[in-house]
């Protein structure tokens, strides 16, 4: 196997990076950034933490994040699994990248940038949905903000509907537990779970 050790090799097998690729990046969120984003239900949160990196699926029924100000969007925690991996990263080591999908769309945005946990109450309340709210808010300081070019999706056709893949021919999650833990109750884990998922949404 042929490895690329050096920074050198690196540049000298890809070359040099387009115009277009410099010129994109902006250090706060211009109008129309401002708009792809409030257009995406979903992003992909990664942090890093002494034990190593973690990227989280981030979805909510409206835009995934609240923009502030041109600097700062806001990303409600909404219910999960309770592993924390994503905010047990952040207090440790602010860093923090965001990757946005827009339906339809083949651009994506990204977000590189610093992250705390609040839990202000005046905060958390304001996310309220049915009557409930997030236990903590990421609050996310830009530091870097652009546009991914469409070439990765479009090779995935992923809004291809032709494409998608019959969720039948796929292990259950409760398949994919008992493969991890042989005694695992894969089968009460499947049954229950739309039910469980009703009553924990938010």
């Amino acid at each position: 196997m042929t490895i690329i050790s050096t920074v050198e090799e690196l540049k000298a097998l890809y070359g040099d990076t387009s115009e277009a690729s410099v010129v994109k990046v902006t250090k706060t969120l211009t109008a129309e950034y401002r708009q792809m984003i409030e257009a995406s239900p979903f992003a992909a949160l990664a942090t890093v933490g002494p034990e190593g990196p973690d990227c989280s699926p981030r979805g909510d029924g409206r835009c995934v994040v609240r923009v502030a100000d041109e600097k700062t969007v806001l990303m409600p925690d909404w219910r999960g699994n309770n592993r924390v991996d994503s905010l047990l990263n952040i207090v440790r080591d602010p860093r923090v990248a965001l990757m946005f999908l827009v339906p339809g769309s083949n651009t994506t945005m990204r977000i590189n940038g610093t992250a705390v946990v609040s839990v202000d109450p005046a905060l958390t309340s304001s996310f309220e949905v049915d009557g409930k709210h997030p236990r903590s808010v990421i609050v996310i300081t830009i530091g870097e903000v652009y546009f991914q070019c469409a070439r990765a999706l479009i090779r995935s056709q992923l809004w291809n509907s032709d494409r998608f893949v019959d969720p039948a021919s796929l292990p259950t999650p409760g398949t994919l537990l008992k493969a991890a833990r042989a005694d695992f109750d894969n089968e009460t884990y499947d049954r229950e779970w739309a039910g469980r998922a009703a009553k924990t949404m938010w």
